[in-house]
């Protein structure tokens, strides 16, 4: 299985985890992320539990030689979670979705990586797509505050720190990506399966973390038989970081930006189970990055 199949298969589950994720948010829970990072610690925990007991080999040093990764994944996820508190979404997505582009410019610059012609007119085409979409919900956005006379405070779009977060996010996960890359393959330091265990193993001691703060701590309340959606989000979340590590060990240049558009497949699933109307542009964007992935998988 190549590259740009598994490519398609962490778009698939990403975007079916962004879906899921959103179904099961709950806007007047304040502790609802830290409940989804208990779930998919609880779930990646158990995937890695099963590939150990399944005879996949595994050394705990292993998530020491895995941790550079691990730590700029996990770090962006909490500079993404805080820059909510300082920034509209709809500001922040641009630059938090071009960490797929700022991936792809280190390792051709560090690693010596290449693409063809063809490819990067692809990536591009990708990029493009997922930026244009970013900006059409800034302006859905601004068009329904308007119409509801809601204006942001300056601060949370203009200050220094509400510029900050988002570039942290964009930086230091596009650093993940390219220290997987790295380790992967031109170090060959880890293999796939084991840095797979590694990273979900560490997400695992996040969940726990997560609980203590937000069940025991700040006594959270928790309802099982309402939290279905957050478990499917966690499967699809699991799954599609199991293609995802293969993909970046494989190519990691283009696989990085041609990801990052699950945000755009998103979209899709949005218009056909949560029955939510697109417009023309949205639609637009969809095919520009459809066509960017076309061209990649010719490739």
């Amino acid at each position: 299985m190549n590259w740009f199949i598994l490519s398609l298969i962490a778009i698939l589950f990403w975007s079916g985890s962004d879906l899921f994720s959103k179904i099961g948010a709950k806007p007047d829970d304040i502790y609802s992320h830290w409940k989804m990072v208990i779930v998919v610690g609880l779930v990646m925990g158990a995937h890695a539990i099963f590939m150990l007991a399944t005879g996949t080999p595994f050394s705990p040093m292993d998530i020491i030689t895995y941790l550079p990764a691990s730590a700029c994944y996990i770090a962006s996820m909490i500079f993404g979670y805080a820059g909510l508190r300082y920034i509209e979404l709809s500001v922040s997505s641009p630059v938090c979705n071009s960490s797929g582009a700022v991936a792809a410019v280190l390792c051709v610059l560090f690693l010596d990586a290449t693409m063809t012609g063809l490819q990067v007119v692809g990536v591009v085409l990708v990029c493009a797509g997922v930026f244009a979409l970013s900006v059409i919900e800034k302006r859905k956005d601004d068009a329904l505050r308007a119409a509801e006379g809601f204006t942001p405070d300056v601060k949370h779009t203009r200050s220094l720190v509400a510029i900050v977060f988002p570039l942290l996010y964009c930086a230091i996960d596009g650093l993940g990506t390219f220290v997987d890359g790295y380790l992967l393959d031109t170090a060959a330091v880890i293999a796939e399966e084991q840095a797979n265990i590694a990273y979900e193993l560490t997400f695992l001691m996040m969940a726990v973390f997560a609980f203590v703060y937000a069940i025991l701590i700040k006594k959270a309340p928790v309802s099982l038989p309402t939290e279905g959606p957050k478990f499917l989000g966690a499967l699809c979340e699991t799954a599609g970081q199991f293609a995802y590590i293969f993909a970046i060990g494989a190519n990691t240049v283009v696989a990085a930006p041609m990801i990052s558009s699950y945000c755009v497949a998103s979209l899709v699933w949005s218009r056909i189970f949560l029955k939510e109307k697109l417009t023309k542009g949205q639609y637009a964007v969809i095919a520009v990055a459809a066509v960017g992935i076309v061209i990649l998988g010719m490739e």
